[in-house]
């Protein structure tokens, strides 16, 4: 806590070389970025004219009400813009957004609403949401980004659109899944109903031809749309039911993860080279005309291998033709498991260049914010040479320790230890964030995380706070962490975890090592303690150890290193200036403590 309190007295407002050079921005590999993630509505409110979309009614309308954690609370594009020099000043060099596209302002059952402020609920692929602003206020985000070398990376999704088909089968809202076995294409409403799309071969032959002859969307449910949702979206073809699924809502398990609504929404099929063209084209689209810098892609792991291998070229393509060489794509896979098989599947079967590092998430939250050995964090790097293309690609993967829809870290540390002071959650959450910018991977920081928000009444809507006075009742009674100030006052401040975050991206930006370095692991163990790696500079050779301390107890031991690494400098925390012996250096690390020792040599 005291090196906390000591580094609110650097100079967080310093930029690293690595974002300076604005000519240089296209070159940067996808491994040199720390990635800002934000929700533009919890952000920044510069535009309140804005705030009800330019819908008029009451808020189940326009979907703006400030007091309540479901809907817009009145953030925008131009009140991110304004604050592009707070989030640089941490050492930021890319932005990622939620969806910014149209969203349908407000959705669900009777007293069960809520609204589209997350943008995960689209009518229109090819325009801003105008809660959010203008296609005029975008394109001055990206501009303004570029020009101070920052990158901005979109959220898209491919598998869904807003919920706007219904089936009239359905009541309350429940619509259980319907199988290809019990529910063909063939027939209507089971294997004895009347032919119907004959001809059609089936879902697995992508060829326009055989989808020419699937015409009957009503083989499963009989598809109903409210007239004036008929033509709600844009483009045009999104709005023939003939291009969705049509089979109820998922259980996320087995042919439903693919193929069925996720919580009602429209699950676009995929397979058929209409949507797949259609697709390629909406977002090729926003590349052209905004150069934007990467995308990362929602809920991958519910569209077929297929379709990635389609778009995912598509992309890439599109970016080198626009002059966007490292144009980063990383797919988001939550598969709720540490073990990082999974997850690296959807490299080597759906061919995508990176997956938000999931596994990342769950090692660092069960070490750091539970009681879980550090030998979890071994298991987790084992598990790199498992992604297409092994340790390389596996330092492109954004990794996090928590997120919009898990959570928040400093929540995860207050479930898991309600009892502790407020100077070891502070501390834990420092460690989380320290082994987020120092290991392999490219960090990515939840808005917020760096101004002690805890989000501790869970995920999803709970750790979705606004940076700006909030109304929200269940945000006010939360206990900020590192902090005595409310929830209820603006939140662009000094902070002890700001000062954290932006040393170590400082420290980061300065050495490649620590950006693109090769690690291996050199010390773990079966309970709460040491974690050590050590990283080497692709250039030169050299060795940078990184020690954890996940405990509340000391930690002395001896670790690993190189046998030519025979003295060290000091970047962060305290090191031992010579090696005890040729291959082993001592370390000494207090609770919760961080070291970053560089091999002589290092600059």
């Amino acid at each position: 806590m005291k090196r906390l309190i000591a580094a609110m007295l650097l100079a967080t407002a310093a930029q690293p070389a690595i974002a300076q050079d604005s000519a240089a921005l296209r070159q940067r590999l996808p491994a040199d970025e720390l990635i800002y993630f934000v929700l533009p509505d919890r952000f920044a409110n510069a535009d309140p004219s804005n705030d009800r979309g330019g819908i008029s009614g009451d808020r189940l309308r326009h979907g703006y009400d400030p007091a309540h954690k479901g809907f817009y609370h009145g953030g925008d594009l131009k009140g991110l813009t304004d604050k592009l020099d707070y989030i640089q000043s941490m050492g930021f060099t890319a932005i990622w957004l939620t969806p910014i596209f149209k969203n349908k302002a407000v959705q669900g059952a009777a007293g069960q609403e809520s609204s589209g402020y997350h943008g995960y609920w689209i009518t229109d692929f090819t325009r801003v949401d105008p809660h959010l602003g203008s296609d005029a206020d975008f394109k001055a985000l990206v501009d303004a980004a570029h020009a101070r070398g920052m990158k901005v990376y979109m959220d898209i999704i491919a598998n869904h659109t807003a919920d706007v088909i219904s089936y009239a089968e359905c009541g309350a809202g429940e619509c259980p899944y319907r199988s290809r076995a019990d529910y063909p294409y063939s027939t209507r409403g089971g294997p004895e109903g009347r032919a119907v799309n004959r001809g059609f071969a089936g879902d697995g032959v992508r060829t326009a031809e055989n989808f020419a002859r699937l015409t009957d969307p009503n083989f499963a449910y009989s598809v109903r749309v409210a007239p004036e949702e008929r033509n709600i979206k844009v483009p045009a073809w999104l709005n023939d039911p003939i291009y969705y699924h049509n089979r109820g809502n998922t259980t996320f398990r087995g042919e439903s993860s693919m193929m069925g609504d996720f919580s009602g929404l429209d699950d676009l099929m995929t397979e058929n080279p209409r949507v797949v063209s259609g697709m390629i084209e909406i977002f090729g689209d926003w590349i052209d005309r905004y150069g934007i810098d990467g995308y990362r892609i929602d809920t991958v792991r519910h569209v077929e291998p297929e379709f990635w291998a389609a778009f995912v070229p598509a992309m890439l393509e599109r970016a080198k033709a626009r002059g966007i060489p490292n144009f980063h794509i990383f797919g988001e896979a939550a598969h709720g498991d540490m073990e990082p098989g999974l997850t690296a599947r959807h490299t080597v079967v759906d061919k995508l260049p990176a997956v938000l590092d999931f596994p990342f998430a769950t090692a660092v939250q069960r070490t750091v914010a539970g009681g879980a050995g550090t030998e979890a964090l071994a298991r987790l790097f084992d598990g790199d040479a498992l992604y297409a293309g092994g340790a390389d690609t596996a330092l492109q993967l954004p990794t996090f320790i928590g997120n919009h829809d898990q959570g928040r870290f400093a929540g995860f540390v207050r479930r898991s230890f309600p009892g502790a002071s407020g100077d070891e959650v502070t501390a834990r959450v420092a460690l989380g964030h320290s082994m987020l910018l120092m290991l392999r991977g490219v960090p990515t920081v939840y808005y917020g995380d760096e101004q002690g928000f805890s989000g501790e009444d869970g995920g999803d809507q709970s750790s979705r706070e606004d940076m700006f006075p909030t109304q929200v009742a269940s945000y006010l009674d939360n206990r900020l962490v590192g902090t005595a100030r409310s929830p209820g006052e603006d939140h662009f401040r000094d902070h002890p975890l700001r000062a954290h975050i932006a040393e170590l991206a400082k420290l980061r930006a300065g050495h490649t090592a620590l950006r693109r370095g090769r690690q291996v692991t050199r010390a773990y163990g079966d309970a709460p303690g040491l974690f050590a790696v050590s990283r080497f500079d692709p250039d030169t050779g050299r060795e940078y150890l990184i020690a954890f301390n996940t405990s509340a107890a000391p930690v002395r031991a001896n670790v690993q290193v190189e046998t030519t690494s025979m003295r060290f400098d000091q970047l962060f925390g305290t090191c031992s200036a010579h090696a005890t012996a040729p291959g082993s250096v001592a370390v000494e690390l207090a609770p919760f403590a961080t070291i970053v020792c560089a091999a002589e040599g290092a600059k």
